[in-house]
């Protein structure tokens, strides 16, 4: 176990296993709590905009409860062309994303909120990663085949690039290579260490 401070509760602000997976790869103790709010964007609203607010959102909707802890709230939003690509839900949703996408490049914009009610006025550290994915040109039998196979229909993109998903992508381009995942981990390590947080016994 890390050497780790009482008084750092860690609380995750997220319903995802996949964000759950991923910050239980930092070995610290940490709850999940599953924020209730409104995740519809905006009308005319940026993706990276929609992205940070609701990131933010989520982490102080959970840290009203919980003084002191340090909330990690996390969202991600895909775009194509300037277009909101949100999870397809079902099947044919997801084969019309691929074919929408493929021989593109589509951004995933990965935002991360870190937020602690300690004291009159809270520490609030957000940022925003953004991922270019290009996704291989493939026939629409291929596609089938990898949804069938997958099923990721609560995934943005319709892509798991953890699974199978890395078949039908080309490149990635990223400077925090678990943000297309949603959790940019070099980006929350960051954030945890300025609070504080420890991840090594010396």
């Amino acid at each position: 176990m890390n050497d780790f401070q009482a008084e750092n509760r860690i609380i995750l602000a997220s319903s995802s296993p996949y964000r759950k997976e991923l910050l239980s790869r930092l070995q610290l103790p940490f709850d999940v709590v599953v924020p209730d709010i409104d995740e519809s964007p905006f009308p005319d609203e940026k993706p990276a905009a929609t992205a940070m607010r609701l990131a933010v959102n989520k982490a102080r909707h959970v840290a009203q409860n919980y003084q002191n802890a340090i909330v990690i709230g996390s969202d991600q939003v895909a775009t194509l062309e300037q277009m909101q690509i949100g999870k397809p839900g079902n099947h044919g949703n997801a084969l019309r994303q691929l074919q929408m996408m493929r021989g593109k490049k589509v951004i995933f914009h990965s935002a991360l909120c870190v937020f602690q009610q300690s004291g009159p006025a809270p520490v609030i550290q957000s940022e925003n990663i953004q991922t270019e994915v290009t996704f291989r040109n493939l026939p629409d039998a291929e596609l089938d085949a990898y949804l069938r196979s997958e099923k990721p229909y609560d995934c943005a993109g319709s892509a798991k690039n953890e699974g199978l998903g890395i078949a039908i992508i080309e490149r990635i381009d990223s400077s925090d290579p678990t943000a297309l995942t949603g959790l940019p981990l070099i980006a929350l390590t960051t954030m945890l260490r300025n609070l504080g947080v420890r991840f090594f016994q010396l």
